[in-house]
């Protein structure tokens, strides 16, 4: 994983400044937020963050960036991004429950009411609510559209 604030950091890392972040003030409200975007240039370049805010005083994220084969398909692209935001949750969950954060993870999804994706909405909401996360799309949805896309260009 990547972090503007802490550089290159293993996922146990990651894990360990989390912790330390929520700790530094335990009775704010926090939000951890999972949001992946993708790009096509010659392959497909995938972003995926995480962000843990802390209502009213700022946060942190971090991403990680993968490259697959050029996926032109526009529905394709949302089940690969919402599958890997989907898979990081699950696996962000186990470990934070296991340091005793239980904040629930919301997952945002790159999808909105305007454009092309708008009649994939119920589906993906649908798939992310049955795996037990919430769900945010735009323009609430700023893990993925708004972080993980500068990091796709």
């Amino acid at each position: 994983m990547r972090s503007p604030t802490y550089g290159k950091v293993s996922y146990e890392k990651m894990i360990e400044i989390i912790k330390e972040f929520i700790n530094k003030s335990p009775d704010s409200t926090y939000h951890i937020s999972i949001g992946t975007d993708s790009q096509n240039f010659s392959y497909t370049k995938l972003v995926i963050v995480i962000a843990v805010h802390r209502v009213g005083s700022g946060g942190i994220f971090f991403y990680d960036i993968k490259n697959a084969k050029k996926i032109t398909n526009i529905s394709q692209k949302l089940f690969l991004e919402t599958s890997a935001s989907i898979d990081l949750a699950t696996k962000l969950s186990k470990s934070l429950h296991k340091e005793g954060i239980n904040l629930g993870i919301n997952i945002h999804v790159d999808v909105g009411k305007n454009g092309k994706t708008k009649k994939l909405i119920p589906e993906i909401v649908g798939w992310i609510k049955a795996c037990g996360f919430s769900c945010e799309t735009k323009p609430d949805s700023y893990a993925a559209s708004c972080i993980a896309d500068r990091y796709t260009k």
